[in-house]
């Protein structure tokens, strides 16, 4: 445990690990992957990792740490993509980890909910509501990884967002311990509630700076029972909003997502995706993921079928593939899903994830591309994500051949080119990843004072002493 005991005394470590069993703090070894961040950018120290398998031991490792003024850092799959779930280097904090808040709790279809706890993944909320017959929408590339309480401290977004929702629309209520070391009860099924402030928003994309999820009432949906997949090739990005605006017209709800994908990115997911296969016979500028799914059997198929023809005779789409089963519609996911994986196999990668309102998603991308190949000659830039939603996940691949550590050199420089087109598309630097460390010194440009001072008031209120994840979210959390 040495390697880890930084700035916190022996004593103190052993009182907080006489709160859990022996079997839940982590030695050297075990902890060194949660003390560093998916991408390598951050690496940190703590006093001791704790697993608290329930509630109650959580509130007795906060009531510990209040009594001490000692820092906690929460953590759940750590798949968090800005820091934010990865202590400072001073080793002073304890990272309490909820990888063992596993329970579902309950699952009952006919209210449409269910009650799981923080650290259970997210493919095993979606696969509990399947047994019911039911569907869980939030879908992320890591959700075989991420957990339920990460996605709602960072309020996730993913793929269903076009039709569902983030996060924010998807938990009825959370359980949390509060800096205090207070249990706050709000496992609340209600669909209407309005009985004052609606306590559990702020804990949703709080970053864990506010207090621990540790359990939360999710919205559940009727399972789908017919769905229609394509992969669509385009020739610029206007084509993919008109072609999403056609979609949309023709499907309304039916339509269920909306993922752009320019060829650089099939190209790379091509080369790197073991027996990935390219949908299309030619190759193609831009493409759509296109999804249409209902509880109801509506003839789906022939929807999506005469979408994309009069889209082909409109000129909007160059080819286009209908999967013929549910295989086949998995492949063509899987490309799209394995976007943020195989940009790694290319070298350094700067990553901006952005919205601008949807309209302006074809400009934003033109604009900031031309803007990036001014800054840079040979960087590839490789801009996906939820054409739907306005979410792209802008991102710029070194140029062939570049030193990795020297290009990342440059990811700020990078950052403030892309992030002031953002700004003058009127759009947000912070799109569904959420601010952490990262992101933080950079929100003083993009919220206004008064902004800035209610998000501070709402940290005060909740943790006065500023011991919850300090340094993420906000540059000034202790007093």
């Amino acid at each position: 445990m040495d390697a880890m005991t930084i700035a916190m005394p022996p004593d103190l470590v052993a009182r907080f690990a006489q709160l859990v069993s022996p079997r839940d703090t982590l030695d050297v070894d075990a902890a060194a992957p949660h003390l560093v961040e998916p991408r390598g950018l951050y690496h940190g120290k703590a006093g001791l990792v704790v697993t608290p398998r329930s509630t109650e031991e959580v509130a007795a490792i906060v009531g510990l740490a209040r009594d001490t003024g000692t820092a906690v850092v929460t953590q759940g799959g750590n798949t968090g993509l800005v820091g934010g779930q990865t202590p400072d280097g001073s080793g002073s904090a304890i990272l309490l980890s909820t990888i063992r808040l596993d329970r579902i709790r309950e699952v009952d279809p006919d209210e449409n909910v269910m009650v799981v706890e923080a650290g259970v993944t997210l493919a095993r909320a979606q696969e509990a509501a399947a047994e019911v017959d039911r569907l869980f929408p939030l879908s992320l590339g890591s959700e075989g990884t991420c957990t339920i309480g990460g996605n709602i401290a960072t309020n996730a977004g993913g793929t269903g967002v076009l039709a569902y929702g983030n996060t924010r629309e998807l938990v009825l209520g959370v359980e949390a311990v509060l800096p205090d070391g207070r249990i706050w009860q709000g496992l609340r099924k209600l669909r209407k509630d309005n009985t004052g402030y609606d306590l559990k928003q702020l804990f949703i994309g709080s970053e864990g700076t506010l207090g621990v999820v540790t359990a939360a009432v999710l919205k559940l949906f009727p399972a789908p029972r017919e769905t229609a997949t394509a992969f669509v090739g385009l020739p610029s990005t206007a084509a993919a909003l008109t072609l999403f605006r056609l979609a949309r017209a023709r499907a309304g709800q039916a339509l269920t997502g909306c993922e752009l994908m320019p060829r650089i990115g099939v190209e790379f997911a091509l080369r790197h995706l073991p027996g990935a296969r390219d949908p299309l016979a030619e190759p193609h500028p831009w493409y759509l993921l296109l999804e249409l799914s209902s509880p109801l059997e509506t003839g789906l198929p022939d929807t999506l079928e005469a979408i994309l023809g009069e889209a082909l005779e409109d000129g909007v789409v160059t080819d286009a593939a209908i999967a013929s089963s549910g295989e086949q519609a998995a492949a063509f996911w899987r490309i799209r899903l394995g976007l943020s994986e195989v940009q790694g196999h290319e070298g350094g990668s700067i990553k901006h994830d952005v919205s601008v309102p949807l309209a302006r998603v074809a400009e934003f991308i033109d604009t900031a591309t031309a803007a990036v190949e001014r800054h840079l000659a040979g960087a590839r830039v490789v801009a996906f994500g939820h054409a739907g939603d306005g979410n792209i996940h802008f991102n710029v691949s070194q140029p062939v051949g570049a030193d990795k550590a020297k290009y990342l050199e440059g990811w700020a420089a990078m950052n403030q080119v892309v992030h002031a087109i953002v700004s003058d598309f009127g759009g947000s630097i912070a799109a569904e990843h959420g601010v952490g460390r990262l992101k933080r010194g950079l929100l003083s440009g993009v919220k206004s004072e008064v902004e800035l001072d209610l998000m501070r008031a709402v940290k005060r209120a909740f943790d006065p002493e500023g011991l919850f994840n300090p340094g993420v979210l906000l540059t000034e959390t202790r007093p």
